[in-house]
């Protein structure tokens, strides 16, 4: 199959895209346990952005899950297969000249470099959701810990499956942090890196 593969020269490049757009393009990668407030800053993020005229998308379990991955399931090859899939996707949209802020749990170290090598290490920021297991137990949302906790759920990250804490993020959010003061310290980190120099 890939003997029958080969490369398209498009015409658009990204550089013209970022251009026409104003702005850089990289992917903003929030990994955490489920409840930790991914999605929840992610999206508060977008909004920020949105507002100052970046182009955005989110990509979570929601969008990514219930289409192009909704044939995998949490077994740690599939779930390897799912950051395959979303550093792949991530590198369509960061060429269309998109910021992509993703919101997964993305509980392994050796998935999340890889994402990274996918991107480009200077395309990539690594937000790491700091939230404690009993405070994502207590918030619980979808109800998953609690049917992992009934055995309802397997390789359930936290309770049944392992998460690797990233070792070196670029920024480290806690509980303690309100939704606000979460967006604002990372948009001041990446206020710099969204300008575009010609």
């Amino acid at each position: 199959m890939k003997n029958n593969v080969f490369q398209q020269n498009y015409i658009i490049t990204r550089k013209e895209r970022m251009l026409a757009n104003g702005h850089n393009s990289f992917l903003v990668f929030f990994t955490g346990l489920s409840g930790s407030g991914k999605s929840t800053i992610a999206c508060t993020l977008e909004e920020k952005l949105f507002e100052k005229g970046f182009k955005t998308y989110v990509l979570d379990g929601d969008n990514i899950r219930k289409g192009i991955n909704r044939n995998l399931g949490f077994s740690p090859e599939d779930r390897s297969e799912n950051n395959r899939r979303i550093g792949e996707i991530s590198k369509l949209f960061i060429d269309a000249g998109i910021v992509v802020l993703a919101a997964f749990v993305s509980p392994y170290r050796k998935d999340r470099d890889f994402i990274k090598n996918t991107v480009g290490h200077h395309n990539f920021i690594e937000i790491f959701m700091n939230t404690s297991l009993e405070e994502c137990e207590r918030r619980d949302v979808k109800g998953l810990y609690a049917k992992a906790r009934k055995g309802e759920i397997k390789n359930m990250t936290g309770i049944s499956a392992p998460y690797e804490k990233p070792l070196n993020p670029d920024i480290e959010i806690t509980q303690q942090r309100s939704i606000e003061e979460a967006v604002n310290i990372i948009y001041n980190y990446i206020e710099e890196k969204l300008q575009f120099k010609k």
